[in-house]
């Protein structure tokens, strides 16, 4: 290692702010858009009026019709409700239209519509496809069959006199009466007047009766629909999602947002507490409908919102309740305890141990924490759990004394996190547990298999005899998982790859057109399946054709099939996200499976346990999962850490690469992850010390090393040049040297909420996913960037939270990522964050060169030699060992 060469002009940090750090952008759970629930409210419309049927005279009926119409006009009321967008209505025939005016306001601004087309009133939609009218009051009576006949009588009126048309209206009811008696006195045809299931049944017991049908063909269960395959979404400009949407297109925010009419109570009532009125949005979207009254009733629920802490909660709530207002209030202890669960999952767990918990209810001022605890699980707001300390030991007899209990650990946890969990470790073992498909017989795999090298030939091998497989490795051992990609498809199997990220998509991408090439028969590389080298004009199977360039990858880097006019040919490697929503990968078969036999998930540690779950979930019968990774890097910025528990577990085979990362930038790294922090020599400058003495320091020289001595030294541009840092606070956080380089190298006014055209950023579209990328523009749909070369449009209520500048980022942001060069911040405010995992993880990032702005002085060895990664709290070994064997 080397210290940095010469210094030069110093550069002050510009005093621009940075854009605040992006925080959770999750939407409303469960929110809809307001045309879908007023539709469904809506076939009050069309059925209130025929309710009031009655045998009466003609007063009667005349008052029925009034009360057949009021009672439209209540139907429309719930209507309006269930939008929250129509206008209010009085009672009386009038009201059918005017609910029905609310009706299309609230499909028009969520787009609802009901089961099947139809009018309803003035045009709303209802549940059926019949017309219940064209917004006539009278039409909104119903009747059963009389409704013409109430309007010839209503013209009558006017010419007859009121005895005289007393005496009509009392005919027209005789002769209705006795209609109905002498349909009575007719023969009723068995069956007739059945519809539906009841139909159908009596349909079926007269085809067994006739000898139709046998009984079994009848009253067998139908099997179930498949659901029709989805063909997967190519590339094309994405505004961005919602959270956790994958890559689903559409303008976030702007479907299924809380009505206004909500969000102004939920004001009204934050305003009486003295809360920020800005939080109402959040409110409004987290509670739902009735918000106001939800959150007057039980002011804790404030602390559903993020960022919202628990004193705060408590202000708010003595402003609302007054005398009433207690620590040892039950509703205090339920929001608490689930609060306290939702940061430990910011913090990984996936469950805490009731000591654990009960402890930090105690710290936060809940007297009685066992009383807490119980609340919230008698109240279905967290689960509770006793897995055993030792799954293997067996059960005590019955006849034991009561101190031979197994012992057990109690753990609690929210139950989105324990579902998430057990729908992983079924699916791992129905992997683990099942027969892979017989795709290429034995010899071909071995055939495979005696083609590859070291440990990649150990690979392809486990893999042909198992489901489920770990490989572990650093950046270096990339290679095997690309060998075994290539000859997975050159037997036949539809494989495919994913990755964290779009810039680890494209790497992987270019690995496999490398090993694509040297297996290639037309390269002369054998065929897999015959031995014999194939002709050149025939394109090899490791790349299916299609019409253009898989999403994010230029056409140029495609590989070709041989000729100068041959179809590009799709690299198979999407990322995790990608995959998941559809916008990328093979697209899903008629069972709703993705359509592969193998899969290869790259950056497995960064798999949280609900992402994990629904890849498993997603899998075919039959196919095979290799998850591979470094384990020595960040865990999941999501709870749990599934990669490590698998390892842990050793239900699987498990293939450790041989492969060193090389030259002084591999030495230095993998030292690190041994837990030693070695002097390398580094005689092109790949790793370069720069020492300092404060805060000031650090920033002009990490703003030098970018814009001066790595592009003067190394030939590597700025824009190729990536700042990591422990945080986004303090003197030199992201933010701070965020400010400091867009001042030196893209200064300008911050026309785009603080962002300019050319400006570096980190865009984040979901928590735990960070999408490098630059800004094109803006217009009035929002912010224009270009991630991973696709175009991108943030809406601007969303840039504040998702979008920050990205010259500088955090080692969570950068982990999946590699640069050409980049510059490790280690500031001596900021000692507390280092550990190994990190040290590790910021130092990995640099393919070239890495420069260490150096501040921490003896905390840095000491982080990498005595603090590892910070245990988490997860059910997932206990759940793997009770279902599937150990692997020797």
């Amino acid at each position: 290692m080397s210290t940095e060469p010469e210094p030069t002009e110093k550069t002050e940090p510009g005093p621009r702010g940075a854009a605040p750090e992006p925080e959770g952008t999750g939407e409303a759970p469960g929110s809809e858009a307001d045309g879908a629930g007023a539709s469904a409210g809506g076939g009050e419309v069309g059925s209130a009026g025929s309710a009031g049927e009655s045998d009466a005279g003609s007063d009667e009926s005349t008052g029925r019709g009034a009360a057949g119409a009021g009672r439209s006009g209540g139907g429309d009321e719930a209507v309006e409700r269930a939008s929250a967008g129509g206008r209010e209505t009085g009672p009386g025939g009038g009201d059918a239209g005017g609910g029905d005016q609310g009706l299309e306001r609230a499909s028009a601004d969520g787009g609802g519509t009901g089961p099947a087309p139809g009018r309803a009133g003035a045009g709303g939609t209802g549940p059926s496809g019949d017309d219940a009218g064209s917004g006539d009051p009278g039409a909104a009576e119903g009747g059963s069959g009389d409704s013409a006949g109430g309007d010839a009588e209503g013209a009558a009126k006017a010419q007859l006199s009121e005895a005289e048309a007393e005496l009509a209206a009392q005919r027209l009811e005789r002769e209705r009466i006795a209609r109905r008696k002498a349909e009575k006195e007719r023969p009723v045809d068995s069956g007739a007047k059945l519809s539906g299931k009841a139909a159908d049944l009596l349909a079926a017991v007269r085809a067994v009766e006739s000898g139709a049908k046998p009984v079994a063909a009848v009253f067998s269960e139908p099997e179930p629909p498949r659901r029709p395959a989805q063909e997967p979404v190519r590339p094309r400009p994405a505004s961005a999602q919602a959270p956790g949407a994958g890559g689903a297109v559409g303008v976030a925010g702007s479907l299924g947002g809380p009505a206004p009419e909500t969000v102004e109570a939920v004001q009204r009532v934050l305003a009486e507490g003295g809360a920020p009125k800005a939080l109402a949005s959040q409110v409004a979207a987290v509670l739902g409908e009735g918000a106001d009254e939800e959150l007057r009733a039980d002011p804790w629920q404030l602390l559903r919102v993020t960022g919202v802490r628990p004193e705060q909660a408590d202000g708010f709530a003595r402003e609302l309740l007054g005398a009433e207002c207690a620590p040892d209030d039950d509703r205090r202890g339920r929001a608490v305890t689930v609060w306290l669960l939702e940061q430990a999952a910011l913090a990984g767990h996936t469950a805490l141990e009731m000591p654990a918990l009960t402890a930090a209810l105690a710290q936060r001022g809940v007297p009685d924490a066992d009383a807490a605890v119980q609340s919230t699980i008698a109240e279905a707001e967290a689960l509770v759990f006793q897995d055993a300390l030792d799954p293997a030991a067996p059960e005590p007899a019955e006849d034991d004394e009561e101190g031979a209990e197994r012992p057990v650990r109690v753990l609690v946890g929210l139950e989105r996190y324990a579902l998430a969990e057990e729908s992983l470790a079924d699916g791992l073992a129905r992997l683990i547990n099942s027969v892979p498909k017989e795709d290429g017989s034995a010899e071909d795999w071995e055939r495979a298999a005696a083609s590859a090298e070291g440990s990649a030939a150990e690979l392809i091998r486990a893999v042909a005899a198992g489901g489920l497989v770990l490989h572990t490795g650093g950046q270096a051992s990339l290679t095997e998982p690309a060998a075994l990609l290539t000859a997975a498809r050159g037997l036949g199997l539809r494989a495919w790859a994913a990755t964290h990220s779009p810039l680890g998509r494209d790497r992987f991408g270019a690995l496999l057109q490398v090993a694509a090439r040297q297996d290639d028969p037309a390269d002369g590389g054998p065929d897999r399946r015959s031995g014999r080298t194939r002709d050149a004009s025939v394109p090899p199977d490791d790349f299916a054709p299609v019409a253009g360039p898989a999403g994010g990858i230029p056409a140029d880097s495609a590989p070709s099939a041989g000729t100068p006019d041959a179809p590009h040919r799709i690299r198979p490697v999407a990322t995790v996200a990608g995959l998941l929503s559809g916008a990328e990968g093979p697209g899903r078969d008629g069972d709703g499976a993705f359509d592969l036999d193998l899969l290869v998930v790259l950056d497995a540690p960064q798999l949280d346990v609900e992402t994990a779950a629904l890849l498993v979930e997603s899998l075919p019968d039959g196919a095979r999962l290799v998850l591979g990774g470094d384990p020595a890097v960040l865990w999941s910025a999501g709870p749990g850490r599934v990669f490590a528990d698998l390892l842990a577990a050793r239900i699987c085979p498990q293939v450790a690469s041989r492969t060193p990362d090389p030259g002084p930038l591999g030495e230095l790294v993998s030292g690190i992850g041994i837990g030693e922090l070695n002097q390398v020599e580094a005689p092109g400058k790949e790793v370069v010390i720069v020492p300092v003495r404060d805060a000031g320091e650090a920033v002009h020289r990490t703003v030098q090393l970018v814009a001066d001595s790595v592009p003067r030294a190394l030939g590597v541009p700025p824009e190729e040049t990536q700042v990591i840092t422990p945080g986004h606070g303090g003197a030199v956080g992201t933010r701070a040297l965020n400010a400091a380089l867009k001042e030196r190298l893209s200064p300008g006014p911050g026309r785009f909420g603080g962002f300019d055209a050319g400006d570096r950023i980190a865009y984040s579209p979901a928590p735990g996913r960070t999408l490098p990328g630059r800004v094109v523009g803006a217009d009035a749909d929002g912010l224009h960037l270009t991630c991973a070369g696709e175009p991108v449009v943030v809406p601007k209520e969303r840039v504040e939270q998702s979008v920050r500048h990205g010259w500088a980022l955090t080692a969570h942001q950068a982990v999946g990522c590699r640069w050409p060069a980049v510059v490790a911040v280690l500031p001596g405010d900021a000692t507390q964050a280092l550990s190994r995992p990190w040290v590790y993880t910021a130092f990995g990032r640099a393919d070239r060169h890495l420069s260490v702005v150096q501040g921490a002085e003896q905390a840095l060895p000491r982080a990498v030699a005595e603090i590892p990664a910070k245990p988490r709290t997860t059910r997932l070994p206990v759940l793997l060992r009770t279902q599937t064997p150990t692997a020797g």
